[in-house]
């Protein structure tokens, strides 16, 4: 298999995986598997970007998943860690291995184990954790450490304009949360209210073995009383 042909086959896979999310929309797009186009939503009470739905691109070249892929936002947002163009500062995008200058280690960096999806999450967590002491966007950065009322602002205006890249007819979730399983009774009250009246089904049989048992034993000894009359 060629390396392109490893390529298209892995992401196929995770092309599929990605489309069960609730957080992520892959939008269709003419250009081959090599880019994709999607929305990242932030569904997060607890975010200065809840509610967004942030429209991004995202490339992949033949030699993927050996080398990460391309990652940018289509419309300015204003963060610490986003360029005006779009792109990121983030360790999950750079080149595999250590880098001194920088003090990355390779398990921060891409590697072959990563896929899209923890490029993905590692955006939506640095949304929300900026790294701010080595900003893409110096001026979000102090902002962010001196003025976090007005980079809330700003969040929210981003939010805002990213809406308007929301598909028609597309809903935006506005929980991730699935409804956890229904509660039983407690169980002490069960047991206290159910004593006595369950069978298990080894009671009886217990009972009627002990009891033909017990005549058993009294006929044996009977019989040894008479022999010893005799």
């Amino acid at each position: 298999m060629s390396s392109a042909a490893g390529a298209k086959a892995r992401l196929m896979s995770e092309l599929k995986s990605l489309q069960k999310e609730k957080w992520v929309n892959i939008e269709d797009n003419e250009r081959g598997l090599f880019i994709w186009n999607l929305g990242l939503m932030v569904v997060n009470d607890d975010s200065a970007f809840n509610g967004a739905y942030f429209k991004a691109e995202m490339t992949f070249s033949d030699t993927y998943p050996y080398q990460p892929p391309t990652f940018k936002f289509l419309r300015p947002i204003y963060h610490p860690n986003i360029y005006p163009d779009g792109k990121l500062c983030i360790s999950i995008l750079h080149a595999p291995g250590e880098d001194e200058q920088s003090g990355e280690t390779a398990a921060e960096r891409w590697s072959p184990l990563q896929g899209v999806e923890s490029v993905l999450r590692s955006v939506l967590l640095l949304l929300d954790d900026p790294e701010v002491n080595s900003p893409a966007n110096v001026d979000a950065g102090v902002t962010y450490r001196n003025d976090r009322e007005q980079y809330n602002r700003k969040a929210n205006q981003a939010v805002e304009v990213s809406k308007k890249d929301i598909p028609g007819g597309f809903v935006v979730p506005t929980s991730l949360n699935i409804a956890p399983p229904m509660k039983f009774d407690d169980d002490e009250d069960f047991w206290a209210e159910s004593d006595g009246d369950i069978d298990f089904g080894a009671s009886t049989s217990s009972d009627e073995e002990a009891g033909s048992d017990g005549d058993d034993g009294e006929q044996d000894s009977g019989e040894e009383n008479e022999e010893e009359e005799k």
